[in-house]
């Protein structure tokens, strides 16, 4: 029976290159992304030049003295400011129960013994 030869195809001399230099194959995509970067350059220059403005807005107000006239922030008087409120004079009030609704639940028939220790015949 005839054998079968190992190498039937001749390989192109770029598939012998890439099979040799398999790093080769990584350079073209490297290109292309350090490419997009140079060629999106102009757009990102674009959104920080409308975020300078925002900011420059936010001076301008701020040398028109708009923040001149607040009050610097101080936890503490907050919190005092809070405990004079709660300090304030009330009364608790009591509403009127429900008709047929004891004082505090149904009061126990025998209070020296609690319901746990009641033998299982008399339950």
């Amino acid at each position: 029976m005839p054998m079968f030869q190992s190498n039937p195809i001749n390989h192109s001399p770029l598939q012998k290159t890439l099979k040799r230099y398999p790093g080769l194959f990584g350079i073209p995509f490297v290109l292309i992304i350090v490419g997009a970067s140079f060629g999106l350059q102009p757009f990102t220059q674009t959104r920080y030049d409308l975020h300078a403005q925002k900011v420059k807005q936010v001076s301008y107000q701020e040398t028109l003295g708009l923040d001149k006239s607040k009050k610097k922030f101080d936890i503490r008087e907050e919190y005092y400011k809070l405990n004079a409120i709660t300090e304030q004079d009330w009364e608790p009030k009591r509403i009127a129960r429900p008709k047929d609704v004891p004082e505090w639940g149904v009061p126990p028939t025998r209070p020296d013994v609690f319901p746990d220790q009641v033998p299982d015949s008399k339950r």
